[in-house]
């Protein structure tokens, strides 16, 4: 049995997995293209590894789609469709074409370089050419220059890529996608600078639906912080962009978190969604750097995480990102327990005779009459995963420190939390719970905490526990398996 493959999140077939790239939505299908190393399971010559799917659930491995070549190994990008044919590529057709780093050292030293590129597909993604042309974008400024997202910009008719370029961002613009010109930097005092900024993102969306009220969220993951026992992370700023610079609508030192677990890192959008699904959907590496390596998996290493439609909201005077589990996932359910109204005690009953390995749990509570209530998943009697709520602080937490096996790293056994910002009267947890991972979803999405773990097979148990000896009301419960 591979005993920590996750059942419903995305894995490579085998060896080594890093960053989601090229997520793109093209004749009915979603290409996820990844970073791969197909000869081991930890990091090497870089490759992107290839996969589609009709509802980003059930998955095709196809093959690799991008090897090494005379400019270096392949780094991450994106890609996009060229509907109107702007490259030439394509005899006036739509096309796909990836933008992706190239990444070697200067020939005869060992000073790094890194260069954009370009390949392009005309057969739906199945097979690639690497452009003639290549590299497209390079720089003597900046050693780390990486990570192209490209989007088409409507305003003012013409692709705009953002680049990681060290600790800050650059904005370039082009009207063909080969020739490229610099557009402004953004970073440094901004957000979290205490490690390289990677897999950046920028995309519109409205504020509370509102389509007349729009506003531009930028997504950056930080990487590098080896003196900080969290390891890596995502961050996240909302502005206003011109198509050439973006302008942070919070003060420089603000930092906006994605997610508040160790392992959701490198994570971008899908791009050329249809007008009429509307929506943003988001997917990230399920992993930290601190630990990546070395997680005791099999022949294999890394998943993604679910993906996640990503809206922004009101809260507290402020915008706010929110995510949810894409409602895809639906289609993996059966259904175990639904409860309404009732205690913590009762429901505590009704699941201790529950063995589940992969499951998705929605969990409702009175906020007023709750006080430290805890759940706990992949329980046995020497391990447990426990997410709780502290009232008092209002407060959600996800402890990992008796989760299974925790000694590859000497950081791993954590407890992450969140306070929330505003006070509500219910508190919801969205939970899903794979053979390797939790993911919380807090009150619709407002905050989300992403764990790996890796549990005994015999660790399958549930349990629902509060202060008050389980007469804390729970206003609503279910419980899925999925598969």
């Amino acid at each position: 049995m591979d005993l920590f493959r996750p059942i419903y999140h995305f894995t490579p077939e085998k060896n080594w997995m890093n960053d989601p790239n090229g997520m793109v939505f093209f004749n009915g299908e979603y290409h996820l293209f990844y970073q791969h190393h197909p000869d081991g399971t930890t990091p090497g010559p870089m490759h992107w590894g290839h996969a589609v799917s009709a509802d980003m659930v059930n998955w095709e491995h196809r093959p690799i789609a991008l090897y090494p070549d005379e400019n270096g190994v392949i780094f991450s990008g994106s890609a996009v469709v060229d509907w109107e044919d702007t490259t030439g590529f394509f005899g006036g057709k739509p096309g796909l074409v990836a933008i992706f780093t190239h990444h070697d050292k200067v020939p005869g030293t060992e000073r790094v370089r890194e260069r954009q590129s370009l390949a392009y597909s005309s057969d739906s993604g199945r097979s690639w050419v690497k452009y003639i042309g290549n590299p497209v974008l390079e720089s003597d400024r900046f050693i780390d220059f990486r990570d192209p997202k490209v989007f088409w910009h409507p305003g003012t008719k013409r692709w705009v890529m953002i680049l990681a370029t060290g600790r800050s961002v650059c904005l370039y613009h082009s009207a063909n996608l080969k020739e490229w010109t610099f557009g402004s930097e953004f970073g440094h005092n901004n957000g979290l600078n205490d490690g390289v900024w990677e897999c950046p993102d920028l995309f519109p969306l409205p504020v509370d639906g509102d389509s007349a009220h729009t506003k531009w969220v930028m997504i950056v993951s930080v990487g590098g912080r080896a003196e900080h026992a969290e390891g890596s992370l995502t961050q996240y700023f909302i502005g206003d962009f011109d198509g050439q610079t973006f302008v942070n609508d919070n003060p420089a030192g603000t930092v906006l978190r994605l997610d508040y677990g160790s392992d959701n890192y490198a994570g971008v959008s899908w791009s050329d969604l249809p007008a009429e699904d509307g929506r943003r959907i988001y997917l990230a590496w399920m992993s930290n750097h601190h630990y990546c390596t070395v997680t005791p998996t099999d022949g294999w290493r890394s998943a993604m995480t679910v993906p996640r439609s990503l809206a922004l909201a009101s809260q507290s005077g402020s915008i706010r990102l929110i995510q949810k589990p894409v409602r895809e996932l639906e289609i993996l359910r059966t259904p175990i327990l639904a409860l309404e109204e009732t205690s913590l005690r009762e429901a505590h009953a009704r699941l201790a005779d529950l063995n589940l390995e992969s499951f998705e749990m929605i969990a409702e509570f009175h906020s007023a009459e709750a006080s430290d209530v805890v759940i706990k998943v992949r329980a046995s009697d020497s391990q447990q995963t426990v997410i709780g709520y502290k009232s008092e602080h209002n407060e959600i937490y996800l402890d990992r420190t008796r989760s299974g096996l925790i000694g590859f790293q000497e950081n791993f056994a954590v407890i992450h939390s969140v306070k929330l910002e505003e006070e509500s009267e219910l508190i919801k947890l969205h939970v899903f719970v794979d053979r390797s991972s939790v993911e919380v979803f807090v009150n619709d999405g407002i905050a989300v905490i992403t764990d790996l773990i890796f549990p005994d097979t015999a660790a399958t148990g549930l349990g629902l526990y509060d202060s008050k000896d389980g007469g804390a009301k729970l206003r609503r419960l279910e419980l899925y398996q999925l598969s």
